[in-house]
């Protein structure tokens, strides 16, 4: 018998051919933390009740895979508030970043901050996403710039998967930027970012690399001599790429076969054909856009045509995305970058889920995945797009536990 079984639902499995792979009066069974089967009740092979130990109606709610965060900063000290302030009278945030704020002040918050903290304030945060249905989630480092500061960043975001109930993948940015120890010595400090990289890989914190390519943060150059220190050590990569200027970054990032390239705004044909050829799914994170109040909207029609994978995600970190909502990102994908509400939660399911080599285990309702679901009520899935400050969530079920 299955542990459990969850009839009388709609799924939205994300998978087949079928709008959102829905599937009417759909049943999901479960065992040992995997989806054993799922399809339409009437397929079953016997009465539910002969099946599992459990059974659970879901009472005509939809149900998605449980939602994926692929780019978040959760961990870090302080906040950026006056940096708000700033752009609102005038001020970039390339100037901000050039007069010492930005991403340095940061990092001097998180250096000084204990774990303990570190960690009571991302659990707040990363809670947040959890009531909205997420179930799996990127954690960055990036706000340490020295070896001791990024491991406890990592350490902080390792434990966060083991207090909740969450998926939680870590990747290790020392390369966000230079800190003000490096001033005027960008070289010396990626020198210094790639002679980390044996002991990040030795500790088992990082499972990806991560770089601010950016004309206010490392050359492509540089940039490569990271990711040639990572691959080195068994470290897969992704890259923050043309957000800011069009330096080749997704053709950079595709050289690597990243897992991803984010932000994208200014990604030229050349950089999507390369994304296409290297499957690096493309990942767009609309709530940076709208608080850096962007005009140049990435290049979603080209992406689409080449086939690249389109996830989205929040972002969320202090100076360019506060944000903890994964469903104002839906409605944002759509009203900002003319996504379609499919192409939207596909964005934070499958593609999240590619985005962060979890492909094969994560992002879809079928048989063999993770039991990781989220159960909601709502008319039609297109509603997880449509509605903004509405959380519908009716449930949550993890590595088939219901929480």
């Amino acid at each position: 018998m299955w542990d459990a079984i969850w009839t009388g639902g709609r799924l939205a499995t994300m998978a087949g051919a079928a709008p959102y792979g829905a599937v009417e009066d759909g049943a999901i069974a479960v065992e040992g933390g995997r989806i054993a089967w799922v399809g339409p009740a009437a397929e079953l092979p016997g009465r539910p009740d002969d099946l599992a130990r459990e059974r659970h109606d879901l009472g005509g709610r939809w149900v998605t895979p449980g939602l994926v965060d692929c780019h978040t900063h959760l961990v870090y000290g302080g906040d950026r508030a006056r940096e708000f302030e700033l752009r609102l009278e005038g001020a970039s945030y390339e100037e901000i970043a050039r007069a010492g704020g930005g991403i340095v002040s940061t990092v001097a918050a998180t250096r000084t901050a204990e774990e303990t903290t570190l960690f009571a304030s991302a659990r707040r945060r990363l809670s947040a996403l959890l009531a909205e249905g997420v179930t799996t989630v990127e954690i960055k480092s990036g706000y340490g710039l020295d070896l001791e500061t990024e491991l406890k960043q990592l350490r902080v975001a390792r434990r966060l998967g083991e207090a909740l109930p969450v998926t939680v993948r870590t990747t290790f940015l020392g390369a966000h930027a230079a800190p003000p120890e490096y001033a005027g010595r960008a070289d010396d400090y990626v020198e210094a970012v790639a002679a980390m990289m044996p002991e990040i890989a030795d500790s088992g914190l990082a499972d990806a690399v991560d770089a601010f390519c950016e004309t206010i943060a490392f050359s492509l150059e540089q940039t490569a001599q990271v990711f040639e220190a990572a691959v080195e050590n068994g470290l897969p990569v992704k890259l923050h790429a043309d957000q800011l200027s069009d330096l080749g970054g997704a053709a950079l990032a595709a050289r690597f076969a990243a897992l991803s390239a984010d932000h994208l705004e200014y990604t030229n044909e050349d950089g999507i054909a390369a994304m296409a050829a290297a499957g690096t799914v493309a990942v767009l994170l609309p709530g940076a856009f709208y608080f850096l109040r962007e005009t140049k909207v990435p290049p979603v029609d080209g992406l689409r045509a080449a086939g690249v994978p389109i996830a989205l995600a929040t972002d969320s970190n202090p100076g360019s995305a506060p944000l903890t909502s994964l469903l104002t990102v839906l409605n944002m994908a759509c009203t900002l970058f003319r996504m379609t509400p499919e192409e939207a939660l596909a964005g934070v399911t499958k593609n999240g889920a590619r985005a962060l080599g979890l492909a094969a285990s994560h992002g879809t309702l079928e048989a063999g995945k993770a039991a990781d679901f989220a159960i909601w009520e709502i008319e039609r899935p297109a509603e997880l797009a449509y509605r903004i400050g509405f959380n519908p969530l009716s449930g949550v079920v993890k590595a088939g536990r219901r929480l």
